[in-house]
């Protein structure tokens, strides 16, 4: 099961390494280097979350119609190429915009959409064999694999780019975008070599708990503690996530930093982020879960009030502790609300609570990107200063935080009267994963 599971994890590698050029350093490139809208840029970057519902269909699909005697296989390998078609287009696309902006807006909703559904077709596919090939209780552990493997792929790719990247120029971030589709393409083909059993793996081996959109939001409304908790999450992940737009091109806007320095932005931000990892499983049960996200929450927060007293100030020494302080902080915050996540989770209900998180999860990551975006562009048009947007952003984002932060007080575990029991510390980083 071992190589199995290593399998598994480059596909996951695979598909998320072709994220980090578009989402971090091309933002920057876009942003900072072409003078391309924020808001723009982060409707481009929301498209795989605007279609994420459709994992449903997909994976239901899939079970139904194998391909060749193969129910994953086929599906995971359209979407990673769609995914490395994506990623290999993109630098294209951004210059296109650029010198013809009607073509390239068409050309950019294609491009990104096409990294969007093969994220979407790959994601559920892949996550499905993995909860297949190993059985209820090695699946936390699979998962888990997958999602360590993920962190230290991130972190690798953004070190990789910011090498290939030591002299900025259209060329040479064509040539950047083009190894990385390669080395992705590369590893999730090595992933998917006799992983799937020919015969396939009938969804009817096993009961697949299936739940509406409109059943999880009756279930998060019917009970005030629900309520708290999704709220908070919302506020928490869209702060959180909602800085991927605009932290590489703040860097070069506030610092002077080169396409080389802001490369690295997710490396630095992807250890502390796996540090935190490994502190949140020493801690998960010496300490109360609650006290541990605060930590995670303040942490981040933290985090984000560095970032922007750095561009106040002008230091960058200060903006590298708040990069590590936000890494640090959302990787803690992760663990430990995952884990009271599980605590509010009615027995027998489990699937409708992680796809309410599930739910949560992408409408924040989308909110995130959109309030960035738009809000730092009507801020630069307002102020007249470019640096005064991303400040603003920040600066709400950081209060978003802190408001979830006293939710997190108002948070009563013992109010539901149906508790399931505890997860380890495999299954909460599984889910983080989703």
């Amino acid at each position: 099961m071992f190589l199995k599971r290593f399998q598994l994890g480059l596909i996951h590698v695979a598909v998320a390494m072709t994220l980090v050029p578009i989402n971090s350093t091309l933002n920057r490139v876009m942003i900072f280097d072409l003078g391309i809208s924020k808001t723009l840029v982060s409707i481009l970057a929301v498209l795989p979350y605007l279609i994420s519902p459709i994992q449903v269909a997909i994976g239901s699909f899939s079970d139904r119609h194998p391909i060749l005697g193969y129910r994953r296989t086929p599906y995971i390998l359209a979407g990673l190429l769609l995914c490395v078609v994506g990623v290999v287009a993109s630098p294209s696309i951004a210059y296109l915009i650029h010198d013809n902006f009607a073509l390239g807006i068409v050309a950019g909703l294609l491009s990104f959409g096409a990294w969007g559904m093969g994220y979407n077709l790959s994601a559920v596919c892949y996550l499905s064999l993995a909860s297949e090939l190993s059985g209820e209780k090695e699946r936390g552990k699979t998962i888990a694999t997958m999602f360590i493997m993920m962190i230290i792929g991130l972190i690798v790719t953004g070190i990789g780019l910011s090498r290939m990247l030591t002299t900025y120029s259209p060329e040479t971030l064509t040539t950047a975008f083009n190894i990385v589709g390669a080395s992705a393409l590369t590893l999730g083909l090595l992933g998917l070599i006799k992983l799937e059993p020919r015969s396939g793996l009938s969804a009817s081996n096993a009961q697949i708990e299936s739940y509406t959109v409109k059943q999880m939001i009756s279930a998060i409304t019917s009970n005030p503690v629900a309520k708290i908790f999704f709220v908070y999450l919302l506020l928490l992940l869209a702060a959180i996530l909602g800085q991927d737009v605009l932290l590489e091109p703040f860097g070069a806007q506030a610092f002077g930093m080169t396409v080389e320095e802001t490369s690295r932005i997710v490396s630095i931000s992807g250890v502390f982020t796996l540090i935190a990892f490994v502190v949140a499983g020493a801690v998960e049960r010496r300490i109360p879960k609650k006290f541990v996200a605060q930590v995670g929450n303040l942490g981040a927060l933290a985090g984000f009030l560095l970032i922007l007293l750095s561009g106040l100030i002008g230091s960058l020494n200060t903006f590298y502790v708040g990069i590590m302080l936000l890494g640090f902080g959302t990787g803690i915050s992760t663990i430990a609300n995952l884990s009271l996540m599980f605590d509010l989770t009615v027995a027998g209900k489990v699937g409708l609570y992680i796809g309410a998180w599930g739910f949560s999860n992408g409408l924040s990551r989308l909110l995130g990107l959109l309030l960035a975006g738009v809000v730092a562009d009507v801020a630069t048009h307002v102020t007249g200063h470019a640096l005064s947007g991303y400040l603003i952003v920040f600066g709400i984002e950081a209060m978003m935080l802190f408001i979830a932060a006293l939710m997190l007080t108002r948070i009563d575990v013992t109010a539901f009267k149906n508790k399931v029991n505890e997860p380890s510390f495999s299954e909460k980083v599984a889910l983080a994963s989703e």
